[in-house]
């Protein structure tokens, strides 16, 4: 890549990007190291590159995601990873039946002064007040302790007895399920799944992937860590994100494409029969801050429609409520959404 005024960066189409030289270096590092932060998440985790980089989109977006995968494929240990490589605070809440909303946004407490004897209120702060908070398994508790999170996924604040405590910055959610076994779970509602901007399926390893998972975890090595980025980095390449520039063919076809998924909109053929209920808006929020972090994690300074069609599965297949029909056919809603890119790329 030729070398860029790290004032102002000029794009291929003409449009200009201006940054301050600080946020230019930490582009350039990011650019750069992107090798780098894979390869030192690589040392725990074996595989899934795709995996490990859309969680890398998410932070650079300060989005939530759903990992979705059967026990036993490291979704735990790829938070508990990320955590460490990008120099967060990290906590983990294990979702039970009997968690309250209290166990994980903090509770009153009343608290004595030693010296006056005065007895006050006072706030104790509950595990999601961590920069990666990580929701294990976040199905298996009820609805009412899940709704404790869509105030802190969306406002990125907790409010207790009336008064409002701002979530550290940056804040996350990354949270874990397991699709095969329902019994003891409680399906997470639609307005809840609409807050995590991807849903990320980790699938099984192959034969030589699954070979050197047992070689790593069956010895006595254990990898050290590398901390490539602090917190205050972070919160800086979140707010560049927002700074790239879309061109306005860019902004059209992810309209198109989240309209698509919408009976009765759109030029998608079948598309009414497959859906019942589509993507809201903030998919195509999704879709373009996704795109600018993908063309800043491969070095780029605009977003293109591959950035687009590279993040349609994890951003629409949680959106989609299928029909009967097509779940009386065997279509998945990746199947849906493979054919919808399809169909608006040709």
């Amino acid at each position: 890549m030729p070398p860029r005024d790290p004032a102002r960066m000029t794009e291929p189409d003409g449009a200009t990007l201006p940054v301050s030289r600080r946020e230019a270096e930490l582009v350039a590092r990011l650019a750069e190291t992107r090798t780098r932060l894979l390869a030192e998440m690589h040392q725990v985790i074996v595989g899934q590159h795709e995996v490990l980089e859309q969680l890398l989109l998410a932070v650079l977006c300060r989005g939530h995601c759903l990992l979705e995968g059967v026990p036993g494929l490291a979704k735990t240990v790829m938070v508990q990873t990320l955590g460490q490589v990008i120099d967060c605070s990290v906590s983990r809440v294990q979702f039970t039946p009997d968690l309250m909303p209290s166990d994980i946004t903090g509770t009153d407490l009343i608290q004595e002064d030693p010296e006056t004897g005065r007895r006050q209120m006072e706030f104790l702060p509950g595990p999601l007040f961590a920069n990666l908070v990580l929701a294990d398994e976040i199905n298996r508790t009820p609805p009412k302790t899940q709704a404790a999170l869509l105030e802190a996924m969306q406002e990125r604040r907790v409010t207790c007895r009336g008064r409002t405590y701002e979530l550290p910055d940056p804040f996350f959610v990354l949270a874990t399920q397991n699709p095969i076994e329902q019994e003891g779970t409680y399906t997470l509602p639609e307005a809840q799944l609409d807050r995590f901007m991807f849903l990320i399926k980790v699938g099984y390893p192959s034969h030589d992937e699954e070979v050197e998972i047992l070689r790593r975890t069956t010895g006595t090595v254990r990898p050290i860590l590398k901390r490539l980025f602090t917190a205050a980095e972070l919160v800086q390449l979140q707010e560049l994100v927002r700074q790239v520039p879309v061109a306005d063919h860019v902004l059209d076809h992810a309209v198109r494409l989240v309209q698509a998924t919408r009976p009765g909109f759109g030029d998608v053929p079948d598309a009414t029969r497959w859906v019942q209920w589509g993507a809201g808006p903030r998919a195509g929020q999704m879709l373009i801050l996704g795109g600018k972090a993908r063309a800043l994690l491969h070095g780029r300074f605009h977003v293109a429609g591959e950035d687009l069609a590279a993040l349609a599965r994890p951003v629409l297949r949680h959106r989609l409520v299928l029909s009967f029909a097509a779940q009386a056919a065997g279509l998945s809603s990746d199947v849906i959404v493979d054919r919808i890119v399809e169909f608006l790329a040709e």
